[in-house]
């Protein structure tokens, strides 16, 4: 039995027909049967969010957050239904599926928060007897497009904030995690949204271009929200630009953990495992440069390679630390990376095997910038460590990149350590944490080719609106002429 879309409240088949199958990267079985939903069934969801806005739009801030808040209590109630799907679509452990459901629920509840936060200022007037107000308030139809590699939260953050302010939403799902991203939907329904004021689209991997910018040209969808890779996000933000229509881009990194002579050794060690690895590397803040300072730089790699090596890695059904890579093609694109690095001169000093999908942490030594690595996203669990002589030749690495998401510094000297950080190149820096970190009310967001605009918190209620300028004025005034 393939999984429905959800439109206007209901489970709708593609109007064709067709159907796609996702695989489980592990046991090459299907995980998921699909709808393959083509532009008239984007088109359909888009006209059920319109019809819901007026409903939505209108309830007060109390009404809001029940929904969301009850949303969050249904999500987490079906943890085990996210886990499962989560676990077979993308070869997740389930470790990583349950605490994307701990931060998605939590993202639910602080999105039903911000209800009340939604407000504006009164501005003083020049005109005598005028009050000028700036007011906040809904765009209309939000389009959210989710990816695969933390789909519970990412999923849920492309649409709670929206719903939040009062729009309704449109949710492109992964190719890659259909029936996990759907059960978002499902859970938001049954919370009591009205039908229609989210809807989840699934579409077959051929047809995500026509489909995506359907769902963008569409005259009710008044914003879009994106994340995933930079090259992708180009296309979104042109198509965006050129329908004149505001985009909120969280694409790619590059993040950088850099390590300072004074660092805590032991400290930044966890916080490079912890980044480098979690989720097998396929986050968008993990760890993919590993900066360190000559001076400390032996005893840090020789303590920082014993514990890569020590991670186990395997079925993510099992005790293990690492999974499954998404695909069979990206675990081949560790082969190449590390092919590359090493033929250049670089030394491996933990890992390098693959069995499959599945492929062992790795880390490679004496990384510079004619290799892939130094430069090209892995998105997986091949790492360099890249040695420096100082602190500014570190900043110099550090900002070497197309990339600005996410950067930590570790130093015990705090005053140096921000000096690094606001000479940090990034949308986030950590002193002295994983570049890896997540809060529901946080300003989440990059620079440079990473993206821009901001998830979380107040800075989301600026996304998911716009501002008026509203006057009450006296209707006596006196005019020129």
């Amino acid at each position: 039995m393939s999984l429905n879309m959800l439109i206007g409240g209901a489970e709708v088949a593609a109007e064709s027909g067709r159907v796609f199958d996702r695989t489980d990267p592990v046991t090459g079985e299907v995980a998921t049967t699909a709808a393959a939903g083509g532009v008239a069934d984007a088109l359909k969801a888009v006209a059920a969010a319109q019809a819901a806005f007026a409903e939505w739009s209108a309830k007060g801030p109390e009404a809001r957050r029940a929904v969301l808040s009850r949303a969050a209590d249904i999500m987490e109630a079906r943890t085990n239904d996210f886990v499962d799907a989560m676990v077979s679509e993308t070869g997740a452990t389930g470790i990583w599926a349950g605490f994307n459901v701990h931060l998605a629920a939590g993202m639910l509840r602080e999105a039903g928060a911000m209800t009340s936060q939604i407000g504006g200022e009164v501005i003083p007037a020049n005109k005598p007897g005028t009050m000028a107000l700036a007011v906040a308030r809904p765009r209309g139809v939000c389009l959210g497009i989710a990816p695969w590699n933390a789909p519970v939260i990412l999923g849920t953050r492309a649409v709670a904030m929206a719903l939040a302010c009062g729009n309704t939403v449109v949710l492109k799902s992964s190719e890659m995690c259909p029936r996990t991203q759907r059960l978002i939907g499902e859970c938001l329904t049954e919370a009591g949204l009205p039908a229609g004021a989210i809807n989840v689209v699934s579409n077959a991997p051929e047809d995500a271009a026509l489909v995506v910018k359907a769902l963008i040209e569409a005259p009710e969808v008044r914003h879009v929200n994106f994340t995933g890779s930079t090259r992708v996000g180009r296309i979104i933000g042109r198509i965006a630009g050129e329908n004149l229509k505001p985009a909120l881009l969280e694409l790619g990194g590059k993040a950088p953990l850099v390590v300072l002579e004074d660092a805590d050794l032991d400290g930044a060690v966890n916080a490079a495992i912890f980044g480098a690895f979690m989720n097998q590397g396929q986050i968008c803040m993990s760890t993919e440069r590993i900066i360190v300072v000559e001076a400390i730089a032996d005893v840090f790699v020789e303590k920082l390679a014993a514990r890569a090596a020590a991670l186990p890695s395997g079925n993510p059904r099992d005790k293990v630390v690492l999974g499954s890579l998404v695909t069979q093609a990206a675990a081949e694109k560790m082969d190449a990376l590390i092919a590359d690095a090493t033929a250049k001169g670089a030394t491996l000093v933990a890992g390098g095997t693959r069995d499959g999908a599945i492929h062992a942490a790795t880390l490679l030594d004496g990384v510079t910038a004619g290799m892939r690595l130094y430069a090209e996203e892995s998105f997986g669990p091949v790492k360099a460590i890249i040695r420096v002589k100082d602190t500014d030749d570190a900043v110099r690495v550090a900002n070497d990149t197309e990339y600005g998401l996410s950067a930590a510094v570790f130093s015990q000297d705090i005053t140096r350590a921000f000096d690094v950080a606001n000479r940090l190149q990034s949308g986030i820096c950590h002193i002295n944490g994983p570049t890896v970190s997540d809060e529901p009310q946080m300003p989440f967001g990059g620079v440079k080719a990473s993206g821009y605009g901001r998830f979380g918190g107040k800075a989301g209620i600026a996304e998911f609106t716009d501002l008026r300028w509203v006057t009450v004025e006296n209707p006596r005034q006196p005019y020129p002429f």
